[in-house]
């Protein structure tokens, strides 16, 4: 695994996800996380080309298209921390839905909410007194 390849994967995922992947390898799946880091985080966000924001933002349609909520918080996170809004989230998702379907959105839109609700992004959180 390179340096920089990890220095980014902490730099847009947290250095808490980082730790608890780390600390979740087995010698059966370390190589795995190596693989992951230093192709995902190393070759490809390292490219030029596209900056983070712009990958952030690609990265949340292809997880919400292909149905991979599980991911989907994580990058959501991530995508703020990239200087991507609660607004252009909901663009991307939006866009997703015509091109991969409005399930995957709607599954989608509900990860984004409750992750940017977290974050305390006032548009994701219900007015419960209307």
């Amino acid at each position: 695994m390179t340096e920089d390849a990890a220095a980014v994967r902490r730099e847009v995922l947290g250095d808490e996800h980082v730790d608890r992947s780390a600390a979740a390898a087995s010698e059966f799946s370390a190589p795995w996380q190596d693989f992951v880091t230093d192709h995902a985080w190393g070759a490809v966000w390292t490219r030029p080309g596209l900056d983070r924001r712009t990958r952030s933002m690609i990265t949340l349609a292809l997880l919400a298209g292909l149905g991979h909520q599980h991911e989907l918080g994580l990058h959501v996170r991530a995508a703020v921390g990239n200087g991507v809004t609660a607004a252009e989230i909901r663009e991307v998702l939006m866009h997703t839905a015509v091109y991969a379907g409005v399930p995957a959105a709607n599954t989608a839109f509900g990860v984004a909410q409750r992750v940017l609700a977290e974050l305390g992004e006032p548009s994701a959180v219900r007015d419960e007194s209307a």
